[in-house]
């Protein structure tokens, strides 16, 4: 528990005022970095991505759902995966609330995974979610936006992940997760314009903005410093299970070697 000096409210008043400055300085550098961040070049994709969705075939272009701007999340989910991302489904679990303001502002958000559609499927429907949730399985798409990592190319130098070469082990978790944002013009011609990966994706975590308000903060004082500390799927807290560094969840009573290994 820390400690803090009790003071009068005078005093206390000249303190936060003196935050304040800092917190207006940086609300004012926040801006000036989405100013930057609008105005990064941007790439055309020439290749007709494909996916599989719940009724059938999805391209790229039909994820816009009429709007000009998407926003994808890529989801760390690949074929036959039995654990959960604690960080992708925490970040996704804030979209439902808000994608009606999101559509109404003409953006699209939906979440991409390499798992097959009938797994996604039943991972939708545990979790409750209702955003556009389709599967690149078979594609190169997960491959193309630095997601998903091939052995050969890990050893060779050649994958990428968060703009720099993607680290060895990446080899052997094969996903990892990140967000693209696309915009299509009237010609239906389709741009990447943004990309991140990480931490980056805090940008998205509206939950952590209301703990970094709190006496406590976000407590991430674990083995890991980030949120596979104490963040679970939204079914799962309460029922032990444990989290391993890359961000899996495993439920209490699994019985895979990981587990047995916690």
């Amino acid at each position: 528990m820390p400690t803090h000096s009790i003071v009068t409210k005078s005093e206390w008043l000249e303190a936060r005022r003196a935050l304040l400055a800092k917190e207006k300085e940086l609300t004012r550098t926040r801006d000036r970095l989405a100013a930057e961040r609008r105005a990064l070049p941007w790439i055309k994709i020439e290749k007709p991505y494909v996916f599989d969705g719940p009724s059938g075939k999805v391209t790229l272009s039909d994820l816009f759902q009429g709007r000009s701007q998407l926003i994808i999340k890529h989801f760390m989910k690949g074929p036959g995966a039995t654990t959960l991302c604690v960080g992708c489904s925490f970040e996704v679990d804030h979209i439902e609330g808000i994608r009606v303001h999101l559509n109404n502002h003409d953006v699209t958000y939906a979440a991409v995974a390499r798992a097959p559609i009938e797994e996604i499927e039943a991972l939708r429907r545990r979790m409750g979610w209702k955003f556009p949730f389709v599967s690149s399985y078979g594609s190169d798409f997960n491959y193309d936006f630095d997601v998903s990592f091939r052995r050969d190319d890990v050893a060779a130098g050649r994958a990428l992940y968060n703009f720099g070469r993607a680290p060895d082990w990446t080899a052997d978790i094969e996903d990892l997760s990140g967000r693209s944002v696309f915009f299509k013009d009237d010609d239906s011609a389709i741009y990447l314009t943004y990309a991140s990966f990480a931490r980056g994706g805090e940008d998205g975590l509206a939950a952590y903005a209301i703990l970094d308000m709190t006496p406590n903060g976000r407590r991430e004082n674990g083995p890991y410093h980030s949120l596979g500390d104490w963040v679970r799927p939204h079914d799962q807290y309460g029922k032990g299970g444990m989290v391993e560094p890359n961000g899996r969840h495993h439920a209490a009573g699994c019985d895979c070697a990981v587990h047995d290994r916690a």
